[in-house]
């Protein structure tokens, strides 16, 4: 499953190839001595000991952050993480996300159900909607995250760090809970044939999503992709910013009293089927598992949390 956002990022990207020639003999004989070599990094580093001891060791989880192909999605381009970036990556996924759930259902449910591989690459995937591929889930094996050239240069705005990483892996692992537990068709129902496709970024959908009873423009394209905004939005956002989104919609002017009173209560009954299936299926309470990852986001943006500390503990 893809998630996606309206963020376009303009890239200019040029390659200049200087080449030197000298003169050949009459014979046009040609060195055997190539001037491309191949380097493979396969030497094992201080960020690889402490990713087996808190990833491998702890989760099971393979944390890859070299560059490799065939994890790579061909249809795009893309480029390797920046090693620097993922180090930090790998400190805010395990805060963040991994000790999160640690805290509110314990490690084994963590260990159970979270993908066993997470896979970094530097660049947003763009498509040429004007959209772009933040992160993927495949078959609850596996969770790729792009854009890791833009991470460290956000580490203050956790706003930005949720929209581009971090409500991204909620929103993959809500997909993947969902994929070992189904919810509830009710809510399926809700919006009913609201539901727009790739369609959602365009206006009037990109702007109005509030009024039809969406909590992101990406939650119109289809009932699942709904159902995780949901679950993610949630969980990445304080209790007064949810209030607030509720507020705006009191706000509009372009709909009448009725139609704002039926948007919020699209959005209560979805939340509601959310809360529901995180409590009946997996024993979550998904308040406080908002309340431990808004702390833990807190503790981050003010800088309290080493994010690029490899010391191991024993």
């Amino acid at each position: 499953m893809n998630i996606r956002t309206k963020y376009k990022v303009a890239l200019a990207t040029s390659l200049v190839a200087m080449l030197s020639f000298t003169a050949c003999d009459d014979d046009n004989d040609l060195s055997d001595q190539s001037i491309i070599t191949a380097k493979t990094d396969t030497q094992t580093t201080q960020f690889d000991e402490w990713l087996r001891v808190n990833y491998i060791d702890t989760y099971n989880i393979d944390f890859k952050y070299r560059y490799a192909d065939v994890e790579s999605d061909m249809d795009y381009y893309t480029v390797p993480a920046p090693y620097d970036e993922s180090v930090i990556m790998a400190h805010l996924l395990k805060y963040l996300c991994l000790e999160a759930y640690d805290e509110v259902a314990g490690i084994e449910f963590t260990r159970t159900y979270f993908p066993k591989m997470i896979f970094l690459i530097g660049e947003f995937e763009y498509r040429n909607n004007g959209s772009m591929i933040l992160g993927t889930a495949e078959g609850g094996k596996k969770i790729l995250l792009t854009g890791l050239n833009y991470l460290s240069a956000n580490l203050d705005n956790i706003d930005i760090l949720n929209e581009w990483y971090f409500k991204t892996i909620h929103h993959e692992f809500t997909h993947i809970l969902n994929q070992t537990k189904e919810f509830s068709t009710e809510f399926k129902l809700i919006s009913g044939a609201d539901y727009v496709g790739d369609l959602c970024f365009d206006q009037p959908y990109g702007s109005i999503y509030l009024s039809r009873g969406f909590i992101t423009a990406y939650s119109q394209t289809e009932a699942i992709e709904d159902f995780a905004e949901m679950l993610s939005t949630y969980v990445c956002n304080s209790p007064e910013q949810w209030d607030a989104w509720f507020n705006e919609i009191d706000k509009l002017e372009y709909i009448d009293e009725e139609a704002k009173k039926a948007a919020k209560s699209k959005l209560s009954q979805k939340l509601a089927i959310v809360r529901s299936y995180m409590k009946e299926s997996w024993d979550i309470d998904i308040d406080e598992l908002r309340a431990s990852i808004n702390l833990r986001q807190k503790n981050v943006t003010e800088g309290k949390i080493k994010l690029t500390d490899l010391t191991i503990n024993n």
